[in-house]
């Protein structure tokens, strides 16, 4: 048992997200993801959030596609680590390091982007992140935290790279991988 569930939120239907990956992370935080993190009980893999909710959806097809992968081809792929635990108010996550070049991808949809400002724009300086535990009850995230500490302890640093940039939906009611934009210039 995992301690105790965060509760269901119900999703919003048609949305979408552009995304990087981080498997290399997913054996370590993915049974604390799953019970604890409604969008991985939805289908979606650890990741680092570029930008949510991504409001050109993939309505635009092949133009929005088009635009993206000009936006991310001007970008170099990057390696980073994870490093420790890190907390928000309601959240416990592994922070991405260096964070920079998360912080550049994000500002570079915001302003291709207008209308899609990161988290609605609600945030005024937004933190790259891969969640581990979402829940408004802080005994979850106390407990999610002693039970990853002695794990992270033995396993970090995780290493990985950025490469790509993942646009993903949720129109058929589960979270899909839709189109992949390579990180190239450098």
């Amino acid at each position: 048992m995992l301690g105790p569930q965060v509760s269901d939120r119900p999703p919003a239907a048609n949305e979408a997200a552009l995304v990087v990956l981080v498997p290399e992370v997913e054996s370590l935080v993915g049974k604390f993801r799953l019970a604890h993190d409604p969008s991985a009980a939805l289908g979606v893999p650890a990741h680092v959030t570029i930008n949510y909710p991504f409001v050109p959806s993939t309505r635009d097809g092949a133009e929005l596609d088009k635009k993206l992968g000009k936006l991310f081809g001007e970008v170099a792929p990057f390696d980073f680590s994870f490093r420790r635990i890190g907390r928000f108010p309601h959240q416990l996550y592994l922070p991405p390091e260096p964070a920079a070049p998360f912080r550049q991808l994000i500002e570079r949809v915001a302003a291709a982007f207008p209308e899609s400002p990161p988290y609605g724009g609600i945030y005024h300086d937004v933190v790259p992140h891969l969640t581990v535990a979402d829940s408004e009850d802080e005994a979850v995230l106390d407990w999610v935290e002693a039970e990853l500490a002695p794990l992270l302890k033995l396993r970090l640093p995780v290493q990985s790279r950025a490469d790509k940039v993942w646009l993903i939906d949720n129109s058929s009611g589960r979270w899909q991988h839709r189109s992949a934009f390579p990180l190239r210039a450098g």
